[in-house]
């Protein structure tokens, strides 16, 4: 390079519109974003991922797929994609699997499976082989911001120096960002991806921090180390707190490892507003084949894990909302993230012990019109003796600062704990108030609080009733 003298007001101009050139790039990202806990479209609106995983890579004829997870509600599918591993899904391949993403209405979680526990498992790739497959990818991901997350690798380490991943997944991100990708990433923990030992969660903020872009959330995947509500609870307060933006990138109704609650899993997810995508559509093997959601990639065919993610309590068909870039609706402000502690968390799994009989069914309020309020009062589970409820809040057609639901129990039925709301009682009479980071709604939008109670003889539905300020 030959370098020659200038003169300065010249040079003065070329710096000034270089540093132009790089604000403009640093401000370029648009598309899916991270803002504080929450992922948003480009327009601003929220986006909760609700979904599940398709395992493209090994059953790449199963295009029907796409369309028959979005016929059972889904808003998001996380596409399992190989660059080597296993046989290797080309451009023209990825190309497809986009569109067909598009097609069907559905945000695209692509993620790079051949990382899958490395350090443990012979034949694992490092998270640095996983970005150059997808900067060989770089050509029909460049565009697709707004509908494609990347998922840069897998449970990328086992249980084996999980230490390692921090500096790894700093480098990936880093990588990933030098080569131009300006969509939302996403790093799954360590230790399979269930970060036992918390290496993910103790360093999230300084991985964070190290994307230039800030716009990288985090994924945790729950098994059998998530099997009481505690765990489940602690973990995503952890991450609320920090301020720090988390999915459940996998879980399911049970493993080899342990019992996953994924009562507790599903139903704190919607009232904490955070995404999560079962594992996985059909085709399991290796002695998981109970994790499959439909038999034989039947979607008439749902088996019992199927029935419970997608129309279950706190399911995807009944809280799923479909990606606004598809319909083209106006931005709206979103709530604050939550940033403090629930006035309680439950300390025991409330599926331990489950009834037989159905869950009553919800009971809704009258709706709220400005300055007003709606509430719906459902019991999620329920077994001898005790049970789990969730009350979702509505705004009328004013934004509202604040809310207070209120009901009177006619059965002799308490409540034990809660979250997400400052509950108080007087005798049967409960009165539930937002707390800091859930009262101010816009018009129209909702948000929900939890609770475990106390039954005996009838667990009845109460008529509920919410005003607004």
């Amino acid at each position: 390079m030959r370098t020659r003298f200038i003169a300065a007001g010249a040079a003065l101009l070329a710096l000034l519109m270089s540093v132009i050139a790089m604000t403009q790039t640093a401000q370029a990202a648009t598309g899916l974003h991270v803002s504080g806990t929450k992922i948003l479209e480009a327009n601003g609106n929220q986006f909760v991922m609700r979904g599940t995983s398709h395992a493209h890579t090994w059953y790449a004829s199963q295009t029907s797929s796409f369309a028959n997870i979005k016929s059972l509600g889904a808003n998001t599918v996380r596409v399992v994609l190989s660059g080597g591993r296993w046989t290797a899904n080309s451009a023209s391949d990825v190309a497809n699997v986009i569109s067909l993403c598009k097609q069907n209405r559905l945000i695209c979680v692509l993620e790079n499976h051949d990382t899958t526990g490395y350090g443990e498992q012979s034949g694992a790739y490092t998270l640095d082989q996983a970005v150059d497959y997808w900067v060989g990818l770089k050509s029909v991901l460049t565009g697709q911001e707004n509908y494609v997350v990347i998922n840069i690798g897998n449970e990328p380490y086992g249980n084996n120096s999980p230490s390692a991943w921090t500096s790894a997944t700093k480098s990936a991100i880093s990588r990933m960002r030098a080569a131009g990708f300006q969509h939302l990433l996403m790093v799954d923990a360590p230790n399979w991806g269930q970060d036992w030992q918390f290496v993910m969660r103790d360093n999230a903020a300084s991985v964070f921090d190290s994307d230039p872009q800030k716009n990288t959330v985090f994924s945790i995947h729950m098994y059998g180390v998530f099997d009481t509500a505690a765990e489940i609870t602690g973990y995503l307060q952890a991450f609320q707190t920090a301020g720090l933006p988390l999915v459940i990138g996998e879980f399911g109704n049970m493993h080899s490892d342990g019992d996953p609650d994924e009562d507790t899993i599903m139903s704190q997810a919607q009232s904490r507003g955070v995404g999560y995508l079962g594992w996985s559509w059909s085709g399991n093997g290796g002695g998981v084949e109970y994790l499959d959601q439909v038999t034989n990639f039947n979607v008439n065919q749902l088996t019992s894990w199927g029935q419970r993610l997608f129309n279950g309590a706190n399911g995807i068909k009944s809280t799923a909302k479909e990606a606004t870039i598809y319909s083209g609706q106006p931005p709206v402000s979103p709530s604050p993230s939550p940033s403090a502690s629930p006035s309680a968390s439950p300390s025991a799994s409330p599926s331990a012990s489950p009834s037989a009989s159905r869950s009553p069914s919800p009971s809704p309020s009258p709706s709220g019109g400005a300055k007003g309020c709606s509430a719906t009062y459902t019991v999620t589970n329920q077994w001898d003796g005790g049970f789990q409820g969730e009350v979702t809040v509505k705004a009328g057609s004013s934004a509202v600062s604040g809310w207070t639901v209120t009901w009177t129990y006619a059965n002799g039925q308490t409540i034990t704990q809660v979250w997400n709301a400052t509950v108080t009682s007087s005798g049967s009479s409960i009165s539930a108030k937002n707390v800091s980071y859930n009262g101010g709604l816009g018009a129209g939008a909702s948000t929900s609080f939890g609770f475990l109670g106390s039954w005996k003889g009838t667990n009845s539905v109460p008529a509920v009733s919410c005003t607004a300020s």
